[in-house]
This record gives structure tokens, C-alpha cells and sequence, in this order.
């Protein structure tokens, strides 16, 4: 009988655009970690269980009940225009001001990047973005055949200096630059936040250069200490594109983020979700208008900014105690993520089959770089397991550390160490 050698018959028939669709990284550790017995630092799943559910699943049922013809329909491709008033509402605490119109209800905030991306990028576009950056992003970007140019960012953000260097190279070479992608506000997957000195120096360079900035905020609102950071988009109103999410504050399995952009971007950005999914889910989009307007939102919002502050800390206090010397990580004011670095000669991707062995899970930093830089950082995240879970996934994570330096000593390091990249250490003049 003929041997079979080609695993998928049907890669002759596949757009050259499908070669750029791999899977993440995070995703591929999804069905490990998800075991009782380890402790998976590695996905970013907001903890939904904070929610008031028994409320939340009385105002669902009263909503069918009372406009069930309405909530099993389908909708408009731009969405129910009392949530997108409820938006506005929502974007106004971080001093955005915004018209109803000019927002798009999207399916999660990635479908959002994902028709923004399509009605920009043409193959061999080039499109900036953090180093390290999102990997969902990144993930988009490859589809389009964009050509991910990474920008370094360090604990002040984005550097303003290396944004405007690379702009000037990729000028100079006659590059057409379509965006740049930011998570400026307890970045992922750094945990970062961009100061608001260097948001005013990106504005400026991004007008100087005439490039569009795409803003995406999912933790904008869960930040630990004061008043919500100013959105880029509050100072610019035709230079960003603001994307947002209900996923971190209220439920991600609802699936409901959106668009904010210029008028005439909005009309492009309606065009490609008609093609793309027809309309958004009216059941979600009207439990979360339902929950916008009679639940306390806001006062749920500090709940979850006091469950993940002590959370955030358990990790720190856990890093400080038991990882060897060597390591250095990120301190966020917000967010879900710490971006942790090991010493010289240890690689976080080649570590992480043996911390499963530990059980315990991260990211390695491979997944948020286009050119699979990183192998020295990982991402791990403590917005989902209880305080005592974390420190013990800490504590084992540690001991992997603590191998693989003596192994490292004994053997000379890994046998393939590509240069590290990731947050570079702010100097005087960078933060």
C-alpha cells in the first residue's frame, strides 16, 4: 500500500497568508496546566468567580424574559447603540471623549485587532509593536502577512527614542509603516505602563511620522494605586484607534469588546465585520448593556482591583523570597503580569517541558516576539490563582531556576542561546 508522507493533504490548496497561522504558546499549554495538580502561572483568565454570579444570572434570565425577542436576534454589524453609549461611559474615565457613533461592538477586543489589521495591512506592511508584545497580536499580524518590527520598550513603556530611531531607519529604506500596536497600560505581556511624559513624546513622534497608533486597553481600569492612566486616545482623537474589552471587567466568555476610530475608519471597520461575522452576538451584547445599567459596575471594578492587588503582591513577595540570584522581574502597578528574566545561559522555553514536570506552568517569552527572541524571559501571571497557589508556584518555579543554573555551571549552558531580548533596564534618561 502507498505511504502517506504529507501530514495534510491540503497544503497545496492553502493561501500563502495561512502559512503565517501557528498556534500560540499559550494555547498549547492550555490542556497541561489546566491539571488540578499544577499551578499554571502561564494563562491570563480573569478570576470571573469575583462576580456577584447568582445576581448576574438573575438579570440574564430577566432579560430574556422580558426582551427575549430582541436578545435571540441578530443585530446591527455595529452594534446595539445603547451599550455603545454605555462605552463612551466606560472610556470616559480614562478622559476619552467620544461620540456613540464612532464606536464598533466587536467580538472580544481580538476581533477588533483582527478587522483593524484587515483594512490596513497589505502583505509586507510593516507594522511596529512592542518588544515584547501580545502575542494574540502577533498571532493577527502574521495572518495579513504584516512584518512585525519590534520597537524595545523598558519599565517606563515604550522608549520614545528607539520608536523614533527605528521610524527614521525604516524611512530611510523607503518601508511603508501602517501602525504601531501598543498595550500602554499594564502591558502584556511586560506588565508595564507607559509614563505620561513618554505618552506625550509618542504622540508627537507618531505626528511627526504620520503613523496611526492602534491603543489596545483591556486593564486600563484595573490599575492598584489612584486614578485610571489618560488614554493616548484622550489627546488625539484622529491619530488612535482605541481598542476595548469587557473580558477583564466583567467576563471574557461574554466576548464583547470594541473600536473606537475616526469616522471615516468607522465606516471601513462596520464594512469588515459585516463580511466577517454579520453581527455581533445580541445576547451578549445586551447582558453587558443590562449589567452597565443595573448592576454597580464601578464597585465591582475596585473588588477586582483588590483581589488582583493582593494577588500581585503574593507573586512579588514570592519572587523576592524564593527565586536564586540572577533573576530580575517587573514590579506592575496593574494588570494580570509579571515578565520575569533569568540569568545569562538559561532558556525559558528549552526549562519549561522540566517546571511541568514540577508542576508548574509559564510562558515562555518566545511567544511575544515576532522573530522568536526572548528565550531568557517568561511571562507569569497572577490574576487567577488564590494567593497560596501562587506562592507555591513561585516556590517550585524557583527550584526549575535553581536546576538549571547548576546545570548551566556544570554542562556551560544550553547547547543554542539566541541573544536575549526583552525590558531593557531604564537608565536616567529613558524613563
Amino acid at each position: 500500500m502507498e505511504q502517506h508522507t504529507r501530514t495534510d493533504a491540503y497544503t497545496d490548496r492553502y493561501a500563502a497568508r495561512a502559512a503565517g497561522m501557528v498556534a500560540s504558546e499559550i494555547r498549547a499549554l492550555f490542556a497541561v496546566a489546566a491539571r488540578p495538580e499544577v499551578v499554571s502561572l502561564a494563562g491570563g483568565m480573569p478570576y470571573v468567580s469575583a462576580l456577584p454570579l447568582d445576581e448576574v444570572g438573575r438579570m440574564v434570565g430577566d432579560l430574556v424574559a422580558r426582551n427575549g425577542a430582541e436578545v435571540l436576534q441578530y443585530a446591527s454589524a455595529q452594534g446595539d447603540p445603547v451599550l455603545r453609549e454605555r462605552i463612551c461611559e466606560v472610556m470616559a474615565l480614562e478622559g476619552v471623549q467620544a461620540s456613540a457613533d464612532d464606536v464598533v461592538v466587536t467580538v472580544g477586543a481580538q476581533q477588533a485587532l483582527d478587522l483593524v489589521t484587515r483594512i490596513f495591512v497589505d502583505p509586507g506592511d510593516v507594522v511596529l509593536a512592542e518588544a515584547p508584545s501580545y502575542v494574540g497580536a502577533l498571532g493577527t499580524f502574521a495572518s495579513y502577512q504584516a512584518d512585525v518590527v519590534h520597537v524595545p520598550l523598558d519599565e517606563g513603556g515604550l522608549i520614545p527614542a528607539a520608536l523614533r530611531e527605528t521610524l527614521e531607519r525604516l524611512r530611510r529604506e523607503g518601508r511603508t509603516v501602517k501602525f504601531l500596536y501598543t498595550v500602554p497600560t499594564f502591558q502584556n505581556p511586560a506588565g508595564v505602563t507607559l509614563t505620561t511624559a513618554r505618552r506625550a513624546q509618542i504622540l508627537e513622534i507618531a505626528a511627526e511620522y504620520d503613523v496611526l497608533i492602534i491603543e489596545d486597553n483591556p486593564y486600563g481600569l484595573l490599575g492598584f494605586d489612584g486614578d485610571p492612566m489618560r488614554a493616548l486616545r484622550a489627546d488625539d482623537a484622529e491619530r488612535v484607534v482605541y481598542l476595548g474589552s469587557f473580558s477583564k471587567t466583567i467576563a471574557s466568555g461574554l466576548r464583547v469588546g470594541w473600536v473606537l476610530a475616526p469616522h471615516a475608519v468607522r465606516a471601513k471597520l462596520v464594512l469588515a465585520a459585516e463580511s466577517a461575522i454579520l453581527c455581533p452576538s445580541s445576547f451578549s451584547q445586551l447582558a453587558v448593556r443590562e449589567y452597565l445599567t443595573t448592576q454597580p459596575w464601578r464597585e465591582q471594578i475596585k473588588d477586582f482591583r483588590e483581589l488582583y492587588r493582593e494577588r500581585r503582591d503574593a507573586m512579588l513577595e514570592s519572587l523576592d523570597a524564593f527565586m536564586p540570584e540572577g533573576c530580575t522581574w517587573t514590579r506592575p502597578a496593574g494588570g494580570f503580569f509579571v515578565w520575569l528574566t533569568l540569568p545569562e545561559g538559561l532558556d525559558a522555553k528549552a526549562m519549561a517541558p522540566r517546571a511541568l514536570a514540577e508542576r508548574v506552568a509559564y510562558v515562555p517569552g518566545t511567544g511575544f516576539y515576532a522573530d522568536g527572541d526572548g528565550r531568557r524571559h517568561m511571562r507569569i501571571s497572577y490574576c487567577y490563582p488564590e494567593p497560596h497557589r501562587i506562592r507555591e508556584g513561585v516556590r517550585r518555579l524557583a527550584g526549575v531556576v535553581e536546576q538549571e543554573i547548576r546545570l548551566r555551571d556544570t554542562f556551560g549552558g544550553v547547547e543554542h542561546q539566541r541573544s536575549p531580548g526583552g525590558v531593557h533596564t531604564p537608565g536616567p534618561d529613558t524613563v
